[in-house]
């Protein structure tokens, strides 16, 4: 039965207060195996502050991005349930749970975190731009991906360790369009894909720059689609 989790944070300059109490949230709720944080290219003044945080620490010495430091921390880990979650906090761990359970108690293979599932419970919503963007983005990824969600791009994602072992050698992606690789290699091998509604409060100071980032996921639509064209005539 599949019941270890482990838990990937993937953080770059995060506010350390808002992570240790996020920290200490997910360990109080999920009992998990460890909660990794994986530190992309830290400020020394953000290495100096983090001993107060109970987690264990890796740390990259180049920014490589949001899905490389995902895709090192899952490697890392011998858990039942890989699941990453994002640092900012934004993400009940009521709502990690949830779709950790997904994993656990319904077998599914990958489980998708959705703040535009019907079903969502949404606290504060992100600013009119961002907003805009993001369902624009989730309009065209359902028109030109074969799977068909809400949500892409949300800050929560599980996946079962043996699942990721076979998909993982397919995932080049090391940005934020790590997601939308994920998803589709993931559905491209047959394997069960489940969008959970979680509660999600948007929180300020958010790192991502959008015209860069906005750029990145059209971009990777596009290369996703064909990749995933050649890998099936590759079959």
């Amino acid at each position: 039965m599949k019941n270890s989790i482990g838990v990937v944070i993937p953080a770059y300059n995060p506010n350390l207060k808002t992570l240790e109490g996020y920290v200490r949230d997910l360990d109080e709720v999920l009992c998990p195996d460890v909660i990794l944080i994986e530190i992309d290219d830290p400020s020394e003044l953000v290495l100096s502050q983090m001993g107060g945080i109970s987690a264990r620490f890796e740390v990259s010495d180049r920014k490589e991005g949001k899905g490389a430091a995902i895709t090192r921390g899952f490697n890392k880990l011998k858990s039942d349930v890989l699941v990453f979650v994002d640092a900012d906090g934004s993400i009940s761990a009521k709502s990690v749970k949830k779709v950790c359970d997904s994993i656990i108690k319904l077998n599914v293979d990958l489980a998708v975190g959705s703040r535009r599932h019907p079903d969502s419970n949404i606290k504060f919503h992100q600013g009119n731009i961002r907003k805009l963007l993001g369902d624009g983005f989730s309009v065209l990824s359902r028109v030109l991906l074969e799977v068909k969600l809400h949500d892409y791009q949300c800050g929560v994602k599980a996946i079962d360790r043996k699942v990721w072992e076979e998909v993982q050698r397919d995932i080049e992606r090391k940005g934020f369009s790590w997601d939308i690789e994920l998803i589709s290699i993931v559905s491209m091998r047959g394997y069960k894909i489940e969008e959970i509604p979680i509660e999600w409060d948007d929180q300020p100071g958010s790192t991502v720059k959008i015209i860069p980032t906005v750029l990145e996921l059209f971009n990777a639509l596009f290369t996703v689609r064909r990749k995933i064209k050649k890998l099936r005539e590759a079959e």
